[in-house]
């Protein structure tokens, strides 16, 4: 096959090697050549385009809930599309208001929603309603944590804490303060009452699926509480069940004025929702902010049928307990490259004694499981919510062999 245009079925038919060519060739050097191709997935495997099947434990960066093809939520989509597929911010769809209100009512608090289609553009809303609490009050900076991740817009990247990502990219919009994540008396010392918010994720996920002391987020909330600074809480990676509660913070009990979600809870489409708390949600006056694709009908309708079929099918306890088989599998292998595990639920990190995680993943992908090297030496397990006791078990046999591979 030759040209750039070719039909669905010719790119199908198409060698995983003659895609990889043809990706380098169309697409802009940011990514790289990703090495695998998939052209088709079913629940938790993945197929790529030389017919070779992969059991998926990273769910397109713990977005497929669900797993591949799920048929809630191919239902959900395929009848949503073909009733109506978009209509913009100038007009209400049912879908989006319905999402809107199950979030609510997950969250068990009084908020409203903005849904957009990514992370990054939740967290920017977020900073933008930290930006208006800021002028309303006379409050000037902003407070994030080291290694932390938000996006890449430049919103969302002032945010971010990863100088390896960020510093080639300012300056930047906003005057953000970086403090060590889980120190509570750094971030203490750093919010006085001139910060306007803080930004925290409830886990550090691409800094290596880092947890965060016991107690850490209730001594959060008590220093936003004293100062009057805004607590944003970014859960675009952790909420929807990927850590056996609905979101996060739950886990500590504590309420934050803003949230961000996205990837988990479209499944596998594009939606993001940032939630404001109280006042917070109030803020933006008509005018303030937008986005013409944000409350798309389909994102929102599959959105709703993830959230149903966690809800129906005791996902949230399906996590917890597969999630603790994964992770005990995991700390029980004797092996000089694995010092621990860490994480909650299914999203979990195995933590390496070398920088040898991109050796790991590798390795794994040409045993035939696909797992990320998050980190030098971090590989990130988060695979489909809806993965079996005996899926997981497949990998624990595995994942020996693996390290061995990689330490000959």
């Amino acid at each position: 096959m030759t040209g750039a245009t070719g039909t669905g079925a010719d790119v199908l038919a198409a060698s995983a090697g003659s895609l990889r060519e043809r990706f380098e060739a169309a697409f802009m050097p940011n990514y790289g050549v990703p090495p695998v191709v998939p052209v088709r997935g079913e629940g938790c495997h993945l197929w790529d385009a030389d017919g070779r099947r992969y059991l998926d434990l990273i769910a397109g960066i713990a977005v497929s809930s669900l797993g591949h093809a799920h048929p809630a939520l191919v239902e959900a989509v395929s009848r949503q599309v073909a009733t109506l597929a978009h209509t913009s911010n100038l007009f209400v769809n049912e879908p989006e208001v319905l999402l809107a209100e199950r979030l609510l009512g997950l969250l068990k608090a009084p908020g409203r929603v903005f849904l957009a289609n990514s992370g990054t553009e939740a967290n920017e809303c977020a900073l933008k309603l930290a930006i208006s609490y800021g002028r309303n009050t006379g409050r000037k900076y902003f407070v994030a944590a080291e290694n932390s991740f938000h996006g890449r817009t430049l919103g969302a990247l002032s945010l971010t804490g990863k100088a390896s990502i960020r510093d080639q990219f300012g300056p930047f919009p906003a005057d953000v303060r970086f403090v060590p994540y889980g120190d509570a008396d750094a971030l203490k010392q750093a919010v006085t009452p001139d910060c306007a918010a803080v930004f925290l994720e409830p886990t550090q996920g691409e800094a290596g699926v880092v947890p965060p002391p016991d107690g850490y987020f209730t001594a959060v909330r008590e220093i936003c509480d004293a100062t009057g600074a805004l607590l944003v809480l970014d859960e675009i990676q952790s909420a929807i069940g990927r850590t056996g509660h609905w979101f996060a913070h739950q886990h500590d009990g504590v309420v934050p004025d803003v949230l961000t979600l996205a990837k988990g809870l479209g499944g596998g489409m594009p939606v993001g929702a940032c939630v404001g708390f109280g006042n917070a949600g109030t803020m933006f006056a008509k005018g303030d902010h937008g986005s013409t694709f944000g409350g798309n009908p389909v994102a929102a309708a599959a959105a709703r049928a993830v959230l149903d079929t966690i809800e129906r099918d005791g996902l949230l306890e399906h996590v917890r307990t597969v999630g603790k088989l994964l992770a005990d599998g995991i700390a029980a292998i004797d092996h000089p490259l694995v010092s621990g595990v860490r994480g909650r639920g299914l999203w979990l990190a195995v933590v390496l004694t070398a920088d040898r995680a991109a050796d790991v993943q590798a390795a794994a992908q040409r045993a035939g499981f696909l797992v990320n090297a998050v980190q030098p030496d971090a590989v990130r397990i988060a695979p489909p919510l809806v993965i079996t006791a005996e899926q997981v078990e497949t990998f624990l046999a595995a994942f020996p062999a693996i390290l061995a591979e990689v330490t000959p």
